[in-house]
């Protein structure tokens, strides 16, 4: 019988043992402590767990000072953080209605009878944000979110417009955009494709914190077949110092003109230029008109047509504010009545690039841009003008640029097209009654 309870005893030993075995271990406490650190959800870079976020919009009448006003920051700290914010920010004059805003409130204050807010942060956009955290000192700075770029490839068959096929197969209008104005501006009318037209694209996307679209960000290279013709064109490189890229085809010759055809994306060609002009407002006397008006909503971007350095950006009599480029020794161009510029003397702008936005400054019947062109110093139609095209890929670069596309070449030309498939947008300009009035 003693013998039975021994060997009773030593099983249950045993077994307890192997159960204790397979026991996950206990986690340390500072293990515990880590894992919850890890899982902490970062945003504008602030913790949540220690901050309530407040998220809003600017709306029309808003201000910076009405906005901390409304939630208990009396007008000398406003002032203060103004001022303080106003070199990295200037936060009392360049809220948008629209876009979102976020006040952060401190958890650890959360008892008490007024709670104010310790930051502000204002997203310009997707991607970029300022913060203005007023907490103990006050800091302001300006943030970009992470960004992802995922290059990827699509291709379509034109069967109505561009715009109708990437629409179809659930892609960004951006490319139609890109294709039309960037890429094949200069070779390939929009307006007049044809069905059975068809393209292919290499292209990148961006996302911000890998998960939010964020649109195109650029076109690696591109292949369009239009009236028979094979139409190839490679992004490329030509100058680092001032980050000058082109398009070129597949024997290097540059697909764009020296000019843009139009300083405005989407506008109506409301004014001609014309020598003879007369209108009711000066008694129907001649009024030259040495311009190209351009009527698009105020706040349209405003684009430099060609390259060039900006000799003026100021606002004079009744041109109102406007911005002036020389391009080189024969061309330069003038923007006139914007709302406001967004280039100074002396910089340096690319083609495209955002040199000021449309407004109703100097003498204007209604918002538009006055396009003003002249050659070897004489304002001319630009309409009227055998335009030069844009500048050759260098014999140094040409060599360098050859070898750089053969390995993207290959990949366009074995990415096969999907029966059914379609392509772009049309950029129609209408005459429009609206006209300077100087």
């Amino acid at each position: 019988m003693y013998l039975k309870r021994l060997i009773a005893i030593a099983v249950f030993i045993v077994l307890f043992s192997a159960c204790k075995e397979d026991r996950p271990p206990i986690q340390p406490k500072k293990d515990i402590a880590e894992k919850v650190e890890k899982e902490k959800i970062i945003e504008f870079g602030f913790d949540q767990s220690q901050y309530e976020f407040k998220r809003d919009t600017i709306k029309k009448g808003d201000t910076f000072g009405i906005i901390l006003e409304r939630h208990n920051i009396g007008y000398p700290k406003i002032y203060q953080i103004a001022e303080k914010a106003k070199d990295t920010f200037d936060i009392a004059t360049k809220l948008q209605v629209g876009k979102p805003y976020t006040l952060l409130f401190s958890k650890d204050n959360a008892g008490d009878s007024i709670q104010k807010p310790t930051t502000f942060i204002y997203q310009q956009n997707l991607e970029d944000y300022v913060v203005i955290d007023f907490k103990d000192s006050i800091q302001a700075y300006t943030k970009t979110k992470p960004i992802t770029y995922v290059e990827k490839t699509a291709t379509g068959i034109i069967e109505n417009n561009i715009s109708e096929t990437l629409e179809q197969k659930g892609l960004s209008q951006v490319l139609a955009y890109k294709m039309a104005d960037d890429i094949y501006a200069w070779t390939i009318d929009f307006r007049r494709l044809m069905p059975g037209d068809r393209f292919k694209v290499i292209y990148t996307d961006k996302y911000i914190n890998d998960t939010i679209y964020a649109g195109v960000d650029n076109v690696k290279a591109a292949y369009f077949e239009h009236n028979g013709d094979s139409l190839y064109a490679f992004e490329f490189e030509t100058d680092s110092i001032k980050g000058v890229k082109d398009y070129f085809s597949e024997k290097a010759k540059n697909l764009r003109r020296a000019f843009l055809k139009m300083p405005v994306k989407f506008g109506r060609l409301s004014s001609r230029y014309n020598l003879k002009r007369r209108i009711a407002y000066y008694g129907y006397k001649v009024r030259p008109h040495k311009g190209t008006d351009f009527a698009a909503p105020i706040g349209t971007p405003i684009m430099a047509t060609a390259n060039g350095t900006v000799i003026e950006s100021t606002r004079r009599g009744g041109n109102g504010k406007y911005v002036k480029i020389r391009h080189n020794a024969t061309y330069t161009t003038q923007y006139l009545h914007m709302k406001a510029q967004n280039v100074k003397k002396g910089q340096y702008v690319k083609q495209g690039d955002i040199i000021g936005w449309v407004g109703m400054t100097g003498n204007t019947g209604g918002p538009h841009v006055c396009y003003r062109f002249w050659k070897n110093g004489k304002q001319v139609d630009p309409f009227k003008q055998k335009l030069p095209e844009a500048e050759p890929i260098s014999d140094s670069l040409k060599a360098k640029y050859l070898e750089y596309i053969k390995p993207i070449k290959q990949r366009l030309d074995n990415i096969f097209f999907l029966e059914g498939e379609p392509k772009e947008t049309e950029n129609t300009i209408t005459e429009d009654p609206i006209t300077d009035i100087q």
